[in-house]
């Protein structure tokens, strides 16, 4: 799949791309049911909220980790997937730099705060911003849901000096100062709410200002990112770096698979004979 010279432009312009009904329902549901059975998985990459829910799954892509998923790793490098990716990125090669499943549990979903996720990736020892992020909707994302919002434009700033939040959230996170966001939106223009329905797929600019509420509903909402970076741009001269499960150390250019990836799995599923 390629993107439209029009379509990049919108890109460039305002940081993120929005594709409807870009993944089936029946894909959707595979995923789900895998994100399902990876929830129960007891793992460093397994991070829960205050109450114990799930509040993110890390490393799903990586067949060699814990929480490793095989629809999910077929779901990285379905060529409608990947190849827009790799097509903002200047058709350079492309690996996993880390993949992330939110959940938010309906009513209990607790927010993530305003912030640019180059403004950690850049202290991973990542020189460039040269990342994209493919955000998959597994569920309606709805306002009231705690639906990802955006400030268009707001990538054109660069990397903001980010503070770091330790106490808001579960989940520590690198953070845009609030004077700061209320300065961007001025400039900017009032945040957009990304809502759309299963299947859903946003491609969005490392160093796009975002955030998400409460979920304030009745009903969940899970979001699969899949974060692509140049191999060419891989991190390196960390001490302690962050550990594999957020920053991947496997930086082998992907390949494109196959179209049909994530339903060939289920079919092997259903043929493969029950254990007695």
């Amino acid at each position: 799949m390629r993107l439209t010279d029009a379509q990049v432009a919108e890109y460039e312009e305002r940081g993120y791309l929005v594709f409807p009904g870009l993944v089936s329902h029946e894909e959707v549901e595979i995923l789900r049911r895998d994100l399902h059975r990876v929830t129960g998985v007891e793992a460093e990459g397994v991070i829960r909220e205050k109450s114990g829910a799930v509040r993110s799954v890390f490393r799903v892509h990586d067949e060699t980790g814990p929480t490793a998923s095989p629809p999910f790793q077929a779901l990285a490098t379905l060529p409608r997937v990947i190849d827009p990716a790799r097509q903002v990125l200047g058709d350079e090669p492309v690996y996993v730099y880390h993949t992330k499943c939110n959940l938010k549990d309906a009513i209990d979903g607790a927010i993530w705060q305003w912030h640019q996720d180059y403004g950690y990736w850049k202290t991973d020892g990542v020189d460039r911003p040269d990342m994209t992020t493919s955000l998959l909707m597994l569920d309606e994302a709805t306002e009231i849901g705690g639906c990802l919002y955006f400030i268009p434009g707001s990538h054109k700033l660069g990397r903001l000096d980010p503070e770091m939040d330790e106490t808001t959230t579960s989940y520590k996170l690198w953070t845009v100062p609030k004077d700061q966001v209320i300065e961007i939106m001025t400039r900017f223009g009032d945040p957009v709410p990304i809502t759309g329905k299963p299947g859903t797929v946003v491609l969005f600019h490392p160093n796009i200002v975002h955030g998400s509420g409460h979920n304030m509903s009745r009903h969940a909402r899970w979001h699969i990112y899949t974060v692509y970076n140049q191999v060419s741009n891989r991190p390196h001269g960390i001490e302690n770096p962050r550990p594999e499960w957020v920053v991947a150390r496997r930086c082998d250019a992907l390949a494109t698979g196959s179209d049909d990836g994530i339903l060939r799995l289920a079919d092997a599923d259903a043929r493969r004979p029950a254990a007695e």
